[in-house]
């Protein structure tokens, strides 16, 4: 496999490439990779309770004494 700059693969125990490190300065504008992140976010956040926007934003304006939108 070609290197690429910025990107460094990490081997497992018994040799298999396993983990990847990414230099952000060097690719952190990347929209892929962007894409990518914010769907592992989402999959850590899964099951969790979803609480409709204009609430947020009035709970938010309580605490704050401003309006956001």
């Amino acid at each position: 496999m070609e290197t690429i700059a910025g990107i460094k693969y990490t081997k497992d125990a018994v040799g298999r490439k396993r983990y990847v490190r990414v230099d952000l300065d060097m690719h952190g504008k990347n929209q892929l990779l962007e894409d990518f992140l914010d769907l592992l976010e989402i999959e850590a956040h899964k099951g969790e309770p979803a609480y409709p926007l204009n609430d947020v934003i009035s709970e938010l304006e309580k605490k704050h004494g401003k309006k956001f939108l």
